[in-house]
């Protein structure tokens, strides 16, 4: 007598992918519309995991060009457009071939995406280090010398000393490690992607507290932009210590 297709279903669901094709096999004259549909269904998830996988492969070329210096640390920020709040830097060292997959830049991922890799990646990484400016800090030196120096914070932050970094299209003044910088790199280098989840995680996560002490300026969704609604409660509520004064001046 043949399983049942509840019976099958749980024989898929336990298997493998070393079984899966086993069980493809044995069942493959069974023409249950319900069998048919299963083996249908993992055959096209294992297919998109096979895309997933050689995605990341190519992720992965600057991680196997440079596999010979050592610890590649990659680096990458967020928040150097907003009205307020931070700007914050991730330094990432993931360790050799690891896997983390749908990985790739924190802009092109869901929130919920986002904070699952968050998850993963401070898991399996060799050492994380997150590097954070203010905005008092930002009007003194301007956004790309406060970037370069959150930046910096996110190498001293790392338990671990990179050999070499991959940085997303900067060359980061005052470090004497080698840097490699790539453009567009939160979308070319599995270590620069991982930077850019943790940073902006980190990010996102704060401008929610924000919201909390300071409401009336919707920084839980507009993480510091200049939203319409943001914009309006600059000009009716006025500026918060948080705001970047250089960038707000246009508004009040």
């Amino acid at each position: 007598m043949s399983n049942s297709i509840k019976e099958i279903k749980t024989l898929f669901e336990q298997a493998d992918k070393e079984k899966l094709p086993l069980l493809y096999a044995e069942y493959a004259d069974d023409n249950r519309a319900g069998v048919v549909s299963l083996i249908s269904k993992y055959k096209k998830q294992e297919e998109k995991l096979n895309q997933e996988r050689e995605r990341l492969e190519i992720m992965r070329r600057f991680e196997r060009k440079y596999a010979d210096c050592g610890y590649i640390c990659g680096i990458d920020e967020v928040g150097r457009g907003p009205l307020a709040g931070p700007v914050v830097a991730g330094a990432v060292i993931l360790p050799a071939d690891c896997e983390i997959l749908y990985l790739n830049d924190s802009k092109q991922l869901s929130e919920k995406r986002r904070e699952a890799l968050f998850d993963e990646i401070m898991e399996k990484a060799v050492a994380t280090g997150i590097g954070m400016v203010g905005p008092a800090r930002i009007d003194e030196i301007n956004i790309l010398q406060a970037t370069y120096e959150a930046m910096r914070q996110a190498i001293s932050n790392l338990s671990v000393a990179p050999d070499i970094l991959l940085n997303d299209a900067v060359t980061i003044p005052q470090v004497p490690i080698r840097q490699i910088p790539i453009i567009k790199g939160d979308a070319k280098s599995v270590s620069i992607a991982a930077a850019s989840v943790i940073a902006k995680v980190t990010r996102d996560r704060l401008m929610v507290e924000y919201e909390q002490v300071l409401p009336g300026y919707a920084f839980a969704s507009n993480k510091g932009y200049g939203s319409a609604v943001h914009i309006e409660a600059l000009k009716t509520l006025g500026a918060t210590p948080i705001h970047r004064r250089t960038f707000i001046k246009n508004f009040l």
